[in-house]
């Protein structure tokens, strides 16, 4: 944690760079203005960025409400070509004898509107896409996409799947279907004689190589997909029996999402290639290899190989696959695979940035006023009196521990019944401010205590905002993700709080309280009091598998959504708007439909009339303002 010391002594300049990591985990699409507002630049270039004030002025202005979901289709645009620009660079700098296929996989953002941006950005290339369930599968089938671009469908695959898989070549896709077990192969026999179809057909191999970080699990021998070598040599030898051996383009691999170190993509990629060249050599004409995702974000700026970040450039993701399979392909004088990757996450995670508001604060021990020493009848709040009149920078850390002692003391008098409410209420009072003065004395250490660190966590305010975290980050609450969160404006502005994030959910677990720091985890982020101006918080890179995984606890929707675009003038567009979900629309998903709502509280207050206790006026305003409510936002509005 920064000690305040140091934010004193940094020029405005300094602080969103030194405390928030703007310019680390930015990635060139977000910045500071000199009015110490947040701004994003969609295509990286500078002079092409807008302040995010001025984006939530445009919709207040529409009378959208916040929480907001901002997405920046140009970031996709930018990102896909960087992508596929990378691999083209390696294909060219290796001389390698074959090219790279892209495809994104839907599970990471399913939204048509990301789906379709990414095929249209990807057109060029023929980045296309990869399923895992039916619902998916049928989505894509109905997207427009490169006529030579794959659509490659993995997953636990059921006739009805299958069936439409090899359907799809007929109206136009390319589909590649991996087989995740012998048993995919006999369906696949069954329904390819049955539809008169010869399919394209892939298998995915479990390497023993695993990637890093807090997916490392879904990679390795121990992985729940794929086959391994035993297996695979058996699935061969049945495709050739079935005479579906020419079928077989396709090697597929994955060894985890967000890779965070290359060396471990270094040595699944060699195992991988090793064995493509070895079934190339016993006859089967695989012409894709198809090395999964993995490829990560630097959520926290650190570029390093923590959980929450990276310690490799895209360009170095895509040079190392390449160079790594021409040289094996060479050494065994077999011919290069077309790679085809299925990054995801690295592609729409910069996209989306959430923006909720901040409601009230909540500080621990605040709201109590000093009592007069003649109004109070304990020795012990009598001493904590003392304590908190004398504490000063030389005696500070021996007052605080008095200042423990005591309220122990405190606190067994008031369960033994010899303190009153009034006099614990104070002793309470003055312990905090003995903690907070300790606390400001501590600063001025050059060997700080770590007591004193622990005690200023403690001391965080609660900043209580206007969003669910099981709705909108559901990875902080699931798998203690760290995401960038940063105030919109006052960034120039000296933070005077240590906070932690409370959502809206009457859920305990509905807070953030880990937060990115370049050298840790902080355990509070340093924030601005709240006045009678609003206070929005951003929370960027939630581009991926946030929108996919989040839930409706406690019956809070999705937010409110605004595509943005940036003309070359760097002048905001609102593109497009989605609401975002009502009462109506959750309820429903709860089995509560709108009309059986509306019936069922017509028929209360049939009943509250009949007992004159409403009238017939008074009835027929509340049905029309309940009918109101059920159309009205999720979240709150005042």
């Amino acid at each position: 944690m920064k000690e305040l010391t140091q934010v004193l002594r940094m020029s405005p300049s300094e602080i969103p760079h030194r405390i928030y990591g703007v310019e680390n985990w930015g990635a060139g699409y977000f910045g500071v203005s000199e009015q110490g507002c947040l701004t994003v630049h969609p295509t990286r270039n500078p002079l092409m960025g807008v302040e995010f004030v001025a984006l939530l002025q445009t919709l207040a202005q529409r009378k959208v409400r916040a929480p907001y979901l901002l997405r920046f289709p140009q970031i996709l645009d930018t990102q896909i070509k960087e992508f596929h620009e990378a691999f083209r660079n390696s294909i060219a700098e290796y001389n390698y004898g074959a090219r790279h296929r892209g495809v994104f996989p839907m599970k990471v953002n399913q939204k048509r509107s990301v789906v379709e941006r990414l095929l249209e950005a990807g057109h060029r290339y023929e980045y296309g896409l990869e399923v895992g369930t039916k619902a998916e599968l049928a989505a894509a089938l109905t997207l427009k996409m490169h006529p030579g671009a794959l659509l490659v469908c993995n997953g636990v695959k059921d006739r009805r799947y299958l069936e439409w898989v090899m359907i799809s070549s007929k109206i136009g896709k390319n589909p590649v279907i991996v087989m995740e077990e012998m048993s995919d192969l006999k369906k696949i026999l069954e329904v390819s004689n049955a539809v008169q179809m010869s399919p394209t057909l892939g298998v995915r191999v479990r390497i023993l190589s695993r990637g890093t970080g807090k997916w490392e699990e879904s990679g390795g021998e121990t992985s729940k997909f794929g086959l391994n070598t035993i297996q695979l040599l058996d699935c061969l030898k049945l495709a050739s029996d079935s005479h579906l051996a020419q079928q077989l383009k396709m090697l597929h691999f994955h060894i985890g999402s967000q890779i965070t170190d290359i060396r471990r993509i270094k040595t699944a990629i060699k195992e991988a290639a090793r064995v493509y060249a070895k079934v190339q050599k016993m006859g089967y004409p695989v012409a894709y290899l198809n090395v999964g995702g993995g490829l990560g974000v630097d959520y926290d700026g650190s570029r390093t190989a923590s959980d929450c970040s990276v310690n490799y450039s895209m360009q170095e993701f895509a040079n190392d696959i390449v160079y790594t399979i021409n040289e094996i392909c060479q050494s065994e004088n077999v011919p290069p695979p077309t790679i085809v990757t299925e990054s995801g996450r690295a592609v729409v995670a910069q996209h989306a940035v959430f923006v909720t508001n901040v409601i009230r604060t909540l500080s621990p021990g605040l709201g109590g006023t000093e009592i007069p020493g003649s109004r109070v009848d304990s020795e012990v709040v009598r001493e904590m009196m003392d304590l908190h009149k004398d504490i000063n920078p030389k005696n500070f850390r021996e007052y605080y521990h008095d200042a423990l002692q005591h309220r122990e003391e405190l606190q067994s008098l008031f369960n033994l019944g010899y303190l009153n409410l009034q006099n614990r209420a104070h002793g309470e009072w003055l312990f905090w401010e003995i903690c907070r003065k300790a606390i400001k004395f501590s600063k001025s250490m050059k060997q700080r205590p770590e007591e004193f660190a622990d005690l200023e966590n403690i001391l965080a305010s609660k900043f209580i905002c206007n969003f669910s975290v099981f709705q909108s980050t559901p990875d902080t609450w699931a798998l203690d993700q760290l995401f960038p969160i940063l105030p919109v404006t006052r960034l120039n502005e000296e933070p005077t709080e240590h906070a932690t994030l409370c959502d809206i959910t009457c859920d305990s677990d509905g807070q953030i309280d880990k937060f990115v720091d370049l050298r840790d985890v902080k355990q509070a982020l340093e924030l601005h009091s709240v006045n009678s101006e609003p206070y929005y918080l951003a929370i960027p890179l939630v581009g991926g598998y946030q929108e996919s995984l989040g839930m409706k606890h406690n019956l809070l929707g999705s937010a409110n959504e605004a595509h943005f675009l940036i003309d070359d003038a760097g002048r905001p567009h609102l593109d497009k708007v989605v609401r975002g979900e009502s009462l109506a629309q959750v309820l429903i998903s709860a089995g509560y439909p709108t009309q059986t709502l509306l019936e069922g509280f017509g028929q209360v207050l049939t009943g509250a009339q009949t007992q004159t206790k409403i009238t017939a006026e008074e009835k027929e305003a509340l049905s029309q303002s309940f009918e109101a409510t059920l159309n009205s936002y999720t979240y709150l509005e005042d």
